[in-house]
């Protein structure tokens, strides 16, 4: 079904929809924190990252609020970071407990400190309400530090909008043509059937192709290539922060010390600097042939290609829009379906903070 963007703008998100800020994102890689003051952009606010002496890691405000001073030209003192320009000290919670040119702390000033939770690689931060930042609502990824399973990682900053990464994959109908050269996907699965789920604020959607041999991108990783297989594959965006998938591969014939089934999880991360970066991790995780330092390779090669193909396209698909002056009309179509969910879910989210601001204003 053809439709309209005009009346669909006012329904789906786009790349001028407010940031969601309920939610825990991807701050860091754990190994990117340490005893070193590190400073990022997250949802529009340059943050100070750094880890204390018993290895905790903690996200502030990286603006001293004396002079503004970016507190990642500072230093750490122990657990305390100490201000470049007028020596304000801050400890782990954002509170002045120090100033040299007083001689009583300034107690009153205080910067903000943000929840964080450190679960197997990942650094989660909560930049929203914190009364909301529930532990238990953490994404959980096992598969990421379970000694059974191999993962390839990488990592780019993106010249787009969140919006548009997470509708890129939930459109799998691109697959076997814009990466037609790195054996994501084929014809034969871009054309299966589709099968749409909400839940709650999460998209769900499962595709199955029976009795047809894989795309390298599972053929290679489990010596099946050209060999019949039935791929059974869901995937989901998970909340603003994340989206993953998952495939099984069933081994329809195997042959002596060959596995009946192979499994396959990729994790996308996407944390936004601004309105139209963002920051953007991958994980391609399997449970085959894990000490295959050639599958190692080959996964990440084919990965970082195809990655940096949708990286590229999104960029300029960025780039085209905010040149135009006028509202952008979008055709949708059948197999939008996911992507179409999505964007509805992205703005109840945001104007449902809205309102929440709005009302805590009033």
């Amino acid at each position: 079904m053809l439709q309209k963007v005009e009346p669909a703008r006012q329904k789906m998100a786009d790349y001028t929809t407010p940031l969601v800020r309920n939610c825990w994102y991807v701050a860091a890689l754990g190994s990117e924190i340490g005893r070193e003051l590190k400073e990022r952009t997250l949802l529009g606010k340059s943050v100070l990252m750094y880890r204390t002496e018993g290895g905790q890691p903690v996200i502030m405000q990286n603006r001293c609020p004396h002079r503004n001073f970016p507190l990642s030209k500072g230093r750490l003192d122990g657990d305390k970071v100490v201000c470049g320009y007028h020596g304000m000290n801050f400890d782990h919670k954002g509170n002045c407990v120090f100033m040299p040119s007083m001689a009583k702390a300034p107690t009153h000033v205080t910067i903000a400190s943000y929840p964080v939770i450190e679960q197997g690689p990942l650094v989660w931060v909560w930049m929203g309400d914190p009364a909301k930042a529930d532990p238990a609502s953490v994404p959980q990824t096992p598969w990421l530090s379970a000694p059974d399973w191999k993962t390839v990682s990488g990592q780019f900053h993106v010249g787009t909008n969140y919006v548009a990464m997470h509708e890129n994959l939930l459109d799998q109908t691109h697959f076997p043509i814009l990466h037609s050269s790195t054996g994501i996907g084929t014809p034969e699965y871009s054309r299966a059937t589709l099968e749409v789920r909400v839940v709650g604020d999460t998209v769900e959607q499962t595709r199955s192709l029976l009795n047809s041999p894989p795309p390298d991108i599972y053929g290679i990783p489990t010596r099946l290539t050209g060999r019949p297989v039935d791929r059974f594959s869901d995937a989901a965006f998970a909340s603003p922060a994340w989206h993953v998938a998952h495939a099984r591969i069933v081994n329809l014939e195997p042959r002596e010390g060959e596995k009946r089934e192979y499994r396959f999880t990729i994790t996308h991360i996407y944390t936004p600097e601004h309105q139209n970066t963002i920051h953007y991790w991958w994980f391609n995780s399997r449970d085959c042939n894990i000490d295959d330092t050639a599958v190692d390779q080959y996964l990440r090669d084919a990965s970082v290609k195809a990655y940096k193909e949708d990286v590229d396209a999104l960029t300029w698909i960025q780039q085209e829009v905010e040149k135009e002056s006028e509202p952008i009309e979008e055709a949708s179509f059948a197999p939008d379906r996911p992507g179409i969910a999505m964007r509805k879910i992205l703005l109840r989210l945001a104007a449902e903070e809205a309102a929440q601001d709005a009302s805590m204003a009033a």
